[in-house]
């Protein structure tokens, strides 16, 4: 049966989600209490309604009572009203077909409540039996709410004995129990219930803001890590996350800046035997073998290069500033074609891209050789809204495997074939381009072109 149940949708904000059982639970709780107040409001309506009618009984008889039976059929008469008729001289009830008292009735109807009021104010010598006949077909409940449309009430006989021994008969209607429902108290409810909740939702906005501070400190915190820190104020428990925010934070910069200080020393120990071995090589008689020698030291002096640019990726102060992206690409594309390189630029930037300058620099010249070094040429195609700025840079060359274009982002990571060692290159270009762009809350994605060579596509947001 439960895989047959219907899933509502449940709000995926803890914000939604509060709120969500809130209302839910000031629903249940206005629905009880409204209820309650119902149930004791029909059974005090109906209980005035049962003492007013067996009080106008009791002085009606008492009326009857006072005067000569030849004058109570005028009197009768004049009494008596459209939902009121009284009559005398009539015979007195008999035992119904069990053997019981006319006046049994059950003791905790409405009827039995009437009887006793009645006895009450003509005393309990008098004999009287109460019934009532079917009740007629109630009208619908919006009729009652909307046009407060009173429900027709049950006819109702009461037969008594005067004080002379005659019996008088009179015919009324008993009141249902539920009189119509009280529209002003239904509107209360609802405005009670609509304020309740905007107080709720005020509460829940400011219980929860801590949280949304907290999330886009940490979506900050990848973009920059040198970030201020979060302020340690309000409750406990906000404070305790915050100070372990700002815990982590701090533990973050000492690793990085103290692995950076470690590759910048590194790089600085092996300038001196990386220089006297390349003027070692210098010397050699052999010129094959000195190719050899000079050509593996110039590649160890760009690893040490390309990974202080990497480290230095990481651990960027730089602030981020509007950026005319026009003119960089441009003077990007005019650097490459100075030097006889097939570059075009296609698109234009709506506006300025607020970033930091010379990381964002270094990300496209970095994608921008890529695919002049395994393309032979590069394209970049700019695409700007108001959600993001797209940058494709396209090149003609032999693409890269499928399985292998999440991996090349890894540091030193290098695709057998074409794209290899002797075709140049560290391995960390990628790296370095795809951790500017997410520093600016972006995303980089390598696809194959259709017809081949590869596309490099760089999404920067430009709303959080």
């Amino acid at each position: 049966m439960s895989r047959w149940m219907p899933r509502w949708p449940m709000p995926r904000s803890l914000f939604g989600r509060l709120v969500l059982v809130l209302t839910l639970g000031l629903i249940v709780a206005q629905s009880l209490s409204a209820t309650l107040s119902f149930l004791e409001r029909d059974r005090a309506i109906a209980d005035i309604i049962s003492r007013r009618l067996a009080q106008r009984v009791a002085d009606d008889v008492r009326v009857l009572d006072s005067i000569r039976p030849a004058q109570r059929p005028r009197v009768a008469a004049i009494l008596s009203g459209r939902r009121w008729r009284i009559q005398t001289g009539v015979a007195p009830p008999s035992p119904d077909s069990a053997g019981r008292a006319p006046s049994a009735l059950a003791p905790d109807s409405p009827l039995a409540a009437f009887a006793g009021h009645l006895r009450a104010r003509l005393g309990a010598d008098t004999p009287i039996h109460v019934a009532a006949g079917p009740a007629p077909p109630r009208p619908a409940w919006w009729t009652r709410v909307l046009w407060h449309r009173h429900p027709h009430y049950p006819p109702v006989t009461i037969d008594l004995r005067l004080a002379d021994g005659h019996w008088v008969r009179v015919e009324s209607r008993f009141p249902r129990r539920e009189p119509p429902w009280p529209s002003r108290l239904l509107i209360q409810l609802g405005v009670l219930l609509v304020a309740v909740l905007l107080l709720a939702m005020v509460a829940v906005t400011w219980v929860t803001r801590p949280l949304s501070l907290l999330a886009k400190a940490a979506r900050d915190l990848g973009r920059d890590i040198h970030r201020p820190p979060l302020p340690e104020s309000g409750p406990s428990e906000v404070r305790r996350a915050a100070q372990a925010f700002n815990a982590m934070q701090g533990r973050l910069v000492q690793y990085i800046d103290s692995r950076t200080q470690l590759f910048t020393a590194i790089s600085h120990d092996l300038k001196t035997p990386l220089t006297r071995l390349r003027l070692r090589a210098e010397m050699l008689d052999d010129p094959e073998l000195q190719e050899k020698i000079v050509r593996d030291l110039g590649e160890m002096e760009s690893m040490v290069s390309a990974s202080l640019d990497f480290l230095r990726g990481l651990n960027s102060q730089e602030a981020p500033r509007p950026l005319d992206i026009n003119a960089l690409l441009g003077s990007l594309a005019d650097d490459a074609v100075e030097l006889g390189q097939d570059v075009s630029v296609s698109g234009r930037a709506h506006g300025p891209y607020p970033a930091r300058a010379q990381a964002l620099k270094r990300c496209l010249a970095n994608l921008i050789d890529n695919a002049l070094r395994y393309g032979g040429a590069a394209r970049i195609a700019v695409e700007d809204s108001a959600e993001a700025l797209v940058l494709r840079i396209a090149d003609d060359g032999p693409g890269i495997p499928e399985a292998e274009l999440g991996r090349v982002f890894d540091p030193f990571y290098r695709v057998e074939g074409s794209r290899n060692r002797a075709s140049g290159g560290t391995g960390l270009g990628l790296a370095i381009a795809r951790g500017i762009v997410e520093a600016h809350g972006g995303r980089l994605v390598l696809a194959n072109r259709e017809g081949g060579g590869l596309v490099a596509t760089l999404t920067l947001p430009r709303r959080d």
